[in-house]
């Protein structure tokens, strides 16, 4: 069976440790693991969570619109959740609004392997856990502000799934991409390959992501012998 058919499956084993409800794997991201998951990878980068504005609109970890579109080559249709927030709707590829990690995220691979088929010879992105959770305000949060008894329960499915994709890439290397990723990379593949990396998260509320974090995330790498 291909990798991207055993990712898919992953992701529905998942889907279903962690929903009280049935959701079908958005379409969007089936197409992004059937078109980059094949094959084994080197390195696989860790994120945390759908941001509100990235892969909860497209589908694709730290799913900046225009690098989903127009560097990956995937638009599909977004459907809604039964549930969601009037305050974060999501609207697919219509949104106004983008996801600065992504956008520099995907803009660095960009750069160095100019095309998205060349990235993915070797790379592959996924995020940790596949919730995004929304307060009452509006405000996003993230796994690591949810209450301890949550924390727990969802960690140990997101933990389960990671190893299991670990098992089909078969990556020498996973980085964390922020301290949290970086932090359940370390505790979930603690006494066996592959080798765990961490680089900053790009996200604009990291202060020191907001001055090159692209040269900061390259030298890091190269520090770790990720990339040469």
């Amino acid at each position: 069976m291909a990798t991207s058919d055993l990712l898919i499956i992953a992701a529905k084993r998942l889907r279903d440790a962690v929903a009280e409800m049935r959701f079908a794997v958005p379409r969007a991201h089936e197409v992004y693991l059937r078109r980059y998951g094949n094959g084994h990878k080197r390195v696989l980068f860790l994120g945390m969570n759908p941001g509100p504005f990235g892969m909860t609109q497209t589908g694709v970890p730290f799913g900046q619109i225009a690098a989903v579109r127009d560097w990956l080559g995937i638009q599909a249709r977004i459907h809604h959740s039964p549930d969601e927030h009037p305050k974060r709707p999501v609207m697919g590829f219509d949104c106004p609004r983008s996801e600065i990690s992504g956008q520099r995220l995907w803009g660095l691979f960009a750069r160095r392997f100019g095309s998205a088929e060349t990235f993915f010879q070797e790379h592959m992105v996924m995020n940790y856990c596949p919730l995004a959770f929304c307060e009452e305000s509006g405000r996003n949060r993230t796994p690591d502000k949810l209450p301890a008894k949550e924390r727990t329960a969802l960690f140990a499915a997101c933990d389960d799934h990671l190893r299991e994709i670990v098992r089909i890439l078969e990556p020498e290397w996973l980085v964390g991409v922020g301290d949290f990723a970086g932090k359940r990379a370390r505790e979930v593949i603690a006494n066996s390959p592959p080798r765990v990396g961490q680089i900053l998260h790009p996200s604009p509320a990291c202060p020191a992501s907001n001055n090159n974090w692209a040269a900061i995330a390259t030298t890091r790498l190269r520090d770790l012998g990720v990339w040469k």
